[in-house]
Parts: C-alpha cells; structure tokens; sequence
C-alpha cells in the first residue's frame, strides 16, 4: 500500500510538473507575439486584421487626437523602441513620423512604408480627363486642384495595396506566420473589395455630382475614384483658415449648384461648415477620414469598414443618390 501510494504521489507531481512546465510555455508563445504600432487608424486596423493572434497592435495616437498636427510623446519614443514592427504612410500625413524615426535606438525594428507602390495622384489624369465636361461647370472656387491628397486609405484600391504592404511587412519580421498573414490579407482584401462595389453602385447615379467640404482636403481620392468633383474650405491641413473670398465664392458654388447638403469631418471644429450652412441654407452631414478616431468610436470597436459604411449612406443622402 505504501509503495502504491509512494507511485501515486510520484505520479502528480510529475503530472503537475508537466502541467506547469505547458504553461509556463505557453506564456512564453504569448510573450512572443510581435509588438506593432501603427501611426494611423486605418493602418491599425489593417494590421489587427493581418496579424491575428500572432500580433499586439497599438495605435500611436490617442483616441480624439488630429492627425496632421500630432507632436510625439517622450513616452512615444520610448514604446517605439520596445516594438518589432512600425506601420506608417508618408511624410506628407504624418511629418513627424521622420522624427520618431531618427530617435529610435532600437534598430531591429522592421518599417514598414505602407504607401509603397501607391503613387501620389495615381490614375488621376485619366479621372480628370473623364470629368472634364463636369468640371467646366464649376467655376471660381479653390478646389486645391495642384494639392496632393495624403489620405491614400479613401481610394480603397490603394487601401488594397496597403494591406499587402502590411503583410508582407510582418511575413518579413516573422517569417513563421506568412501563411496566416496571407489567409488574413486575403480575407481583409475580399472585405475592401466589396466595400469598393458598395460604393460603385451606390453612387453610380446620383442627381449631384458636386460635393462640398467645410473641413479640409481630405476625400480627394475617394472623390476622383467615383467620379464627382470635391471642394473643401481648408487646404490639405485644417490649421489653415479659409479666406473670406473663397467662403464667397463656396457659397456662390452651393447656390449655383443647388446643393442641399454640405459635408463637415470629424475631429475638426465645424465652425466654418456651420458658418456655410446658414448663409446657404443647406444641411449638415458628417464625412469621416478615418485618420483617427474619437475615444468613444474607439471604445465601442469602430473598424475601417464601419466608418466607411457610414460614410457611403451620409453620401447617397448628399449628393441624392436613389
């Protein structure tokens, strides 16, 4: 009997040995898992849907915070040099990501350049050629025609190939994970893809084809992609105060078009979009850039895809589309 016992006892704490040792093991995989930070929201959210598991993706700017004029924390540094993997898009949305560069110390952490291969005004010629007719009907305003529009995500085919960059990105740090990298691109390109039909279709017969901004020059892209023609109150930064002859000249564009409806953003004070609609007498109706988000769209699980849901209904209702 005792040495039944004796076995017995051998037996758990081996058992318990081995248990241990598991978990011990698998915090060790979690602990593993890549460390991303992503400049952007949408970013962000490419990457969470990229990485999956094998991945913690952080956003660098805080919920409610502008894009274009964010000034990085001692804080941000410091993170930065703990990460495997930093998502970016382009000096011309966030200037101050070549700081960040230049003071990380941590040179072991894979950049990823998610606007590689997306060529600035790419494909506009051939839009602009299209819309000429339309175009000619809309004079005296400034439309910041010879401005470059850095929110590439709003045309959803260079959404696309951000995806692709973010994949290849982790496939290069974690060479272990490339297969469900490209299972999770995959299905995260099939999901844009049918967020770009929705879009087609929803605004292929719309009686406006004008649509005016009281924020800044953001939606450039997304304009030119389905084919109407955008004019915004501020330059590609929303710091920029519109002069009193272009807000004379944007109201005299809103009343010879006949526009209903005019579009403000979030995260920038409306002030001057307010201004537009009372001296027009056209109805407010939010865009979303989807640079960032408020703290409370962040709480309650925003994702690229929802904003831009969002934003096709706000559309269809503004430039009355059936």
């Amino acid at each position: 009997m005792k040495k039944r016992a004796l076995l017995f006892f051998f037996s758990l704490v081996v058992a318990l040995a081995f248990s241990s040792c598991a978990r011990q093991e698998e915090k060790k995989s979690e602990m593993k898992r890549l460390i991303v930070v992503a400049t952007l929201f949408p970013l962000y959210d490419f990457a969470r849907n990229v990485a999956g598991e094998r991945a913690e993706v952080t956003l660098l700017l805080p919920p409610g915070a502008e894009p274009h004029g964010f000034e990085p924390r001692p804080a941000d540094i410091v993170r930065l040099n703990k990460a495997d993997v930093f998502l970016y898009t382009s000096p011309d949305m966030e200037p101050w990501a070549a700081d960040i560069l230049k003071g990380l110390q941590n040179r072991n952490v894979e950049v990823i350049n998610t606007s590689q291969g997306v060529i600035a005004g790419e494909g506009q010629e051939k839009l602009e050629h299209r819309q000429g007719l339309q175009d000619k009907q809309i004079h005296g305003h400034s439309d910041h025609s010879g401005a470059v529009d850095p929110h590439i995500w709003l045309d959803f085919g260079n959404a696309v190939r951000m995806v692709e960059n973010i994949r290849d990105g982790l496939a290069k740090r974690d060479p272990a994970g490339k297969d469900v990298y490209e299972k999770n691109a995959g299905s995260t390109i099939g999901q844009l893809k049918a967020l770009d039909e929705r879009f087609r279709k929803g605004l292929q017969a719309c009686e406006k084809k004008v649509l005016v901004n009281g924020g800044h020059f953001a939606f450039d892209r997304m304009a030119k992609r389905y084919g109407f023609r955008y004019v915004s109150v501020y330059g590609v930064s929303p710091d920029a105060e519109p002069t009193a002859a272009n807000l004379v000249k944007l109201t005299k564009l809103i009343r010879e078009n006949k526009l209903g409806y005019l579009f403000h953003e979030e995260l920038i004070n409306p002030r001057v979009a307010e201004t537009l609609a009372r001296e027009t007498g056209a109805t407010l109706l939010k865009l979303h850039p989807a640079g960032n988000l408020a703290k409370e769209q962040f709480d309650r699980g925003e994702t690229f895809i929802t904003l831009m849901d969002r934003n096709l209904e706000n559309l269809k209702t503004g430039l009355q589309c059936p």
